[in-house]
Formats: C-alpha cells, sequence, structure tokens
C-alpha cells in the first residue's frame, strides 16, 4: 500500500530531524539564471501551508528554522492569508540578511497593483528581490496584463526604479499560455508548475493531451535563460499517496531549475525535506520517465483541477 505523504514524511522525519540539528549537511546552491543570484534547491513557501501554523510564533519559528537549515528563497504573495502571509515573513526576516525574498501581485491594472505592491513592501519590512505577477490564466488574462495600463509595464518601471532587482511571471494553469509570455516579453523569472505527473495541456479543449509546463513552457525559459523555480510538487496534495514523497521532490529537483518551491506546515516535514536536498541524489532520465508514467492515469483529472484552481 501507498504511503500517503504525511505518513510518509512524518516516518522519515523521526529518523533524520535528530541528526540534521546536530550536524546538517550544506544546502545545495543553484545559479537562478541570468539573475546571477544563488538559492537554495529547497525554497520555502509562504502560502497556504504556512498559513497553516497555528499562529504567528509558530511560523515564524519555521522560517527561522528553514534559514538555520540552509534555505535562503523565500517565497510570498501578497494574496496569501489578504497579506498576512507578508507580515509574517516580514517579522521573520527583520533585520536578517542573506535570504532571496520574492513576492507576487495578482491584479492585472497598474494603479491596484501598484497600491497592493506599496502595501507588500510595509508588511515584509524591505523591497523584496523579486516581483512575480501571479497566477497567469488563459490568453484573455495574458491581455490583460499586457495592456498599456497593465501591471507588466508597472513591473518593468519599478525593476528600471530599483524597487525591485527582478520581475517573473507564475503560471499553474495552461503552459501554452505561459510559452507566450515568456516568448514575448522580457522577464527575469518565472515560476511554474514542474512535478512529475507533468500537469498541464495546451488546448483546454482537450484535457490531459499533453504539451506540459515542461514540454513547453520550460524549454522557453532556460533559451532565454531566466531563473526557474519549480511549484506544485505535490499537485496541491493530489499527488499525496500516488507516488513516495521523495520521489516526487527528487523529480522536481532533476529538472533544470534553481528551486523546487515547497510548502511545509509541520517542522518534520521542513526537517525531512531540508535533509533530502542536503543528500540530493538526481533521478535518472529513465526513473523520471517511469514515475511521470505510472501518474499518467488521472492526469486529466488534476488538469481540470488546476485549470479552475486559485493560489491564494
Amino acid at each position: 500500500m501507498m504511503l500517503t505523504r504525511r505518513t510518509f514524511l512524518e516516518a522519515a522525519a523521526l529518523g533524520g530531524a535528530a541528526s540534521l540539528h546536530a550536524a546538517p549537511a550544506k544546502m545545495p546552491m543553484r545559479t537562478l539564471g541570468r539573475t546571477g543570484v544563488r538559492v537554495s534547491v529547497l525554497g520555502f513557501g509562504c502560502g497556504s501551508r504556512f498559513l497553516s501554523y497555528k499562529d504567528a510564533d509558530e511560523a515564524i519559528a519555521a522560517l527561522h528554522r528553514a534559514l538555520e537549515l540552509g534555505i535562503n528563497y523565500v517565497d510570498t504573495a501578497a494574496s496569501y492569508g489578504n497579506g498576512r502571509s507578508e507580515e509574517w515573513v516580514g517579522r521573520a526576516l527583520q533585520g536578517r540578511q542573506g535570504f532571496f525574498l520574492a513576492t507576487k501581485v495578482n491584479a492585472r491594472k497598474a494603479d491596484a497593483a501598484m497600491r497592493i505592491i506599496e502595501a507588500g513592501i510595509k508588511r515584509l519590512g524591505r523591497n523584496p528581490d523579486l516581483i512575480h505577477i501571479h497566477g497567469l490564466g488563459d490568453d484573455q488574462d495574458l491581455a490583460a496584463i499586457e495592456a498599456a495600463d497593465g501591471v507588466l509595464n508597472l513591473l518593468y518601471k519599478l525593476r528600471e526604479q530599483k524597487v525591485c532587482r527582478f520581475i517573473g511571471v507564475t503560471c499553474h494553469a495552461d503552459p501554452a499560455v505561459l510559452k507566450t509570455a515568456l516568448e514575448r516579453h522580457d522577464f527575469d523569472c518565472t515560476q511554474m508548475a514542474l512535478n512529475a505527473a507533468r500537469i498541464g495541456q495546451a488546448s483546454p479543449a482537450v484535457f490531459g493531451s499533453g504539451g506540459s509546463f515542461e514540454e513547453l513552457a520550460l524549454p522557453v525559459a532556460l533559451r532565454k535563460k531566466m531563473g526557474v523555480t519549480a511549484m506544485k510538487i505535490f499537485a496541491q496534495d493530489k499527488l499525496a499517496g500516488a507516488a513516495p514523497a521523495e520521489m516526487l521532490i527528487r523529480y522536481s529537483m532533476s529538472l533544470p531549475v534553481a528551486c523546487a518551491v515547497i510548502g511545509m506546515p509541520k517542522l518534520e516535514h521542513l526537517e525531512f525535506n531540508a535533509q533530502l536536498a542536503h543528500n540530493f541524489r538526481p533521478l535518472s532520465p529513465s526513473q523520471m520517465r517511469e514515475l511521470s508514467e505510472r501518474l499518467a492515469g488521472r492526469r486529466a483529472q488534476w488538469n481540470r483541477f488546476f485549470r479552475h484552481h486559485v493560489d491564494a
């Protein structure tokens, strides 16, 4: 019987947590594309899993522990908890250096986006290194982003004005739309759904027909030397129990990405994932192919979910 993600992580953590506290290995670092910044192969996701800690003190302690373990990529968004994630992250990072901070803005009009970014900077207590356009959807959404009064032109200005060092776009809904966005525009970074199930389809009319982020959008990002981060490693827990957690994480880390961003709602999850990163061994191409084929049976169902999933 397959282990669930929760039982697998908790069982594995029992054997690994003590050694991590005693003498943690060095966290592997990779270059975030043309930014030139070195980031940890494991990123700390500050979305719904971060907000599931019972209070701010627990969440802040978890982020502090992540930094101790060598994680330096911190990923938040204005829409996570209506600003609560940015507030907790800001408190956790107060007075600290040596990390890379990414946040996201989901407004499509420049005026609204600017208000959100200004409020986010106040919550964070600093300017972020990277601002992503959050959750690119369909062709109409891309058109709204590209409009003269859209958020993309605002981010170009903010990068030029050094409000942020880098700009990017995230997407988990449609790899073909992300591919188009990356081809057209001057993004420094992108974050996309890169998991062993290869969730994503080129045509909204044909679910599960292929054309994943790995096949369509990732090659464009690499060709343009963008910094790529992987998200939805567990496909919003849709893959929990479908394959061992270790294999799912290793799959995403084995791709040509700088960082795999994972939400870790318990300290034992954090300890296990950090240990895995410290001792990371890439999967072979045949192992990756076999794992993807094993998960292919329910891909159409997962695609339907992600086409309408809001990352908040």
